[in-house]
């Protein structure tokens, strides 16, 4: 599976079973807080039947550690024989309710605890109810402390229990993806065998065509065989596309690319339609090799691809530069033109799959600069365009040198010329 598919599908079951978990996640605090305030408000009722019975009766039911009754006659306070916390009674809301014969009901809280105090007039005195809540709060405390290790454990055990059920949703997904691959992989080898055949038949029925002179449907065949051509490209992206999409347990373990010949080669077989075309083709490489990781027929199709870019966009009388080099420890391919360039908006989009740009003209379709990104992406590596109206273009690639010596031997075409030499292991 492709390195970005792999991704996506790593993703999705990611969040999958991040919402799994955060949804029951969240129904647990939910439920956990819909039951704390229920005991809250049950326990805040029940302290004020308590408070409320004893300012009636003079007593409380509950501890008796946890519950003070105090009488006020206007003059003095009485207490009974639980000694009371500090700061007790409220000497301010026995005055104030002996002086206006309200009720007062509050709370105070001090000395670790939350304290109820209930002051109520009854007939020549005023009552005050103490109760003391540091149970109910320890309660409420051990209730939140257990709803919280719940919620923690539950959330896990459902994102992981989402994190499964993910795999089992997103299975199809991942499996529909490689068939798809294979499918454009299977596609791609069945027709390029009949593409093939009909492209040589058209050039043979063409050049029969010439040898008798019968030019009348001469047109028709170059378009026939400019079409068969174009088809044949189409598939090779195709088949290359699906080759660099194949997981690494399907890939063949490829040996390493000298870039150096490699981009020689591509130059030397552009040599003459530079030349036919007035076009200046310079060239700038090292000595020695860059031996990069990957497959060398995807590498030379960057290469060749960006050059045939720059020839068929540049106008005569223009130049065109390839220049190899290493920076630290990756080897960066220049090629520059002085052709018809684009505008600077369209750098990132000329990457994207049949884009179109303005002045594309008769450029050759198919998935184009979108497969040669995909390539270099591919090889862990980078692709950048710039370019200018009228100031021509320039794309640079970056590749990964690596440590791996060259032992193969390297061919160069220079026109009708063939030089093949070997080079020592370094």
């Amino acid at each position: 599976m492709e390195a970005a598919e792999r991704a996506i599908v790593r993703r999705t079951r990611l969040r999958i079973g991040l919402f799994v978990g955060l949804t029951i996640g969240a129904l647990l605090l939910l439920a956990g807080g819909i039951s704390y305030a229920v005991l809250v408000r049950s326990q805040e009722a029940q302290i004020q039947r308590e408070l409320s019975w004893g300012t009636e009766h003079g007593t409380i039911a509950g501890p008796p550690a946890c519950s003070w009754i105090f009488q006020y006659d206007g003059t003095t306070v009485q207490t009974g024989t639980n000694p009371p916390p500090p700061g007790f009674p409220l000497t301010r809301a026995l005055t104030t309710v002996a002086a206006t014969r309200s009720t007062e009901i509050t709370k105070v809280t001090r000395n670790g605890t939350t304290y109820h105090v209930r002051t109520e007039a009854r007939g020549d005195t005023v009552i005050q109810a103490v109760f003391d809540a540091r149970f109910q709060l320890s309660d409420r405390r051990h209730l939140l402390l257990a709803f919280s290790l719940a919620a923690a454990v539950g959330l896990l055990a459902a994102m992981l229990t989402g994190v499964l059920v993910s795999r089992r949703a997103v299975a199809p997904l991942a499996e529909a993806l490689t068939r798809q691959r294979r499918f454009v992989a299977d596609a791609s080898h069945e027709l390029r065998t009949p593409i093939a055949q009909v492209h040589t038949r058209a050039q043979l029925i063409a050049r029969r065509a010439r040898d008798d002179g019968a030019a009348t449907n001469l047109d028709d065949l170059e378009r026939l065989i400019g079409t068969t051509r174009r088809l044949g490209e189409v598939v090779d992206d195709l088949l290359l596309s699906a080759r660099l999409a194949a997981a690494p347990a399907d890939r063949k373990s490829e040996p390493p690319v000298d870039l150096t010949s490699l981009i020689a080669t591509v130059v030397a077989a552009e040599t003459e339609r530079a030349a036919e075309r007035r076009i200046t083709l310079t060239m700038d490489i090292p000595d020695d090799p860059f031996p990069v990781p990957g497959v060398e027929s995807a590498l030379c199709r960057v290469a060749s691809e960006l050059l045939s870019n720059a020839l068929a966009h540049t106008p005569a009388g223009g130049r065109i530069d390839v220049t190899l080099r290493q920076a630290g420890d990756w080897a960066e391919l220049v090629i520059a033109d002085t052709g018809r360039g684009f505008d600077p908006a369209d750098a990132k989009r000329i990457f994207d799959r049949f884009h179109r740009g303005a002045g594309s003209g008769d450029r050759r379709f198919g998935l184009g600069l979108a497969l040669l990104q995909e390539v270099v992406t591919s090889h862990h590596g980078t692709i950048e365009a710039e370019g200018h109206p009228g100031r021509g273009a320039r794309f640079t690639v970056r590749l990964p040198i690596t440590r791996s010596p060259i032992t193969r031997g390297r061919t160069v075409w220079i026109g009708r010329r063939r030089a093949r030499w070997r080079r020592a292991d370094r």
